[in-house]
């Protein structure tokens, strides 16, 4: 079975690319992804963040914080800035939904995808935030389990 996306996530690709022309960026990055959910505010992967406490406004504040670092060290190392993991956060979300055995990847597999990619913005995000993998994989499934 291959999953699908949902019109949901369709929209949060849309909005990731908004969010990182706002940031005057020419990629999409998994920052982008994690502050779009939050900000589309209607997905579980959203409202999970939200029963959490977390604030699209707490979630900016601490990408900021990420994205300024890493601006400081490219320009100390001479770097150019690598393009985040995008791509791969998009297959991940569509194995978590065929691991959990659904034809939609919606925000919530979005969400633990972004769990995944460690070398992401998004990760430490929500590491900073006191997010873990099994913490949201708990919510999730009893969010989830309550719409069937």
């Amino acid at each position: 079975m291959n999953p699908h996306l949902t019109d949901r996530v369709g929209r949060i690709v849309k909005l990731a690319n908004e969010i990182a022309r706002e940031y005057e960026l020419e990629y999409v990055g998994t920052e982008h992804i994690l502050l779009a959910i939050r900000k589309e505010g209607t997905g579980v992967g959203s409202l999970v963040l939200e029963d959490r406490g977390i604030s699209y406004e707490r979630v900016k504040e601490v990408v900021d914080g990420f994205v300024r670092k890493s601006l400081d060290d490219t320009w100390v190392f001479g770097r150019l800035p690598g393009s985040p993991h995008f791509r791969n956060v998009m297959a991940l979300a569509i194995e978590q939904a065929q691991k959990l055995n659904v034809k939609e990847v919606c925000t919530e597999h979005l969400l633990l995808a972004l769990m995944q990619e460690r070398d992401s913005v998004a990760y430490q995000t929500l590491v900073e935030l006191g997010c873990s993998s099994d913490d949201l994989l708990t919510d999730i499934a009893k969010r989830t389990s309550s719409r069937t």
